[in-house]
């Protein structure tokens, strides 16, 4: 991602804890972008929509 990232409305789950320990996630066209909650600058990976589906589906099982 570029620096565009900061545009981006970041979320964090509700079943987070106040440690700062979680990731956020943001929508993209056609993607979900995540990061790590405690380190804001560091990399965003980029999933496209079945990949996160498949993803939230393996922690749902």
């Amino acid at each position: 991602m570029t620096g565009e990232d900061h545009r981006l409305d970041w979320r964090v789950s509700s079943y987070s804890g106040n440690n700062g320990a979680c990731v956020e996630v943001a929508a993209l066209p056609g993607a979900v972008a995540t990061r790590d909650s405690k380190n804001r600058q560091g990399p965003v990976l980029t999933f496209d929509h079945q990949q996160w589906r498949a993803f939230l589906h393996s922690l749902r099982g």
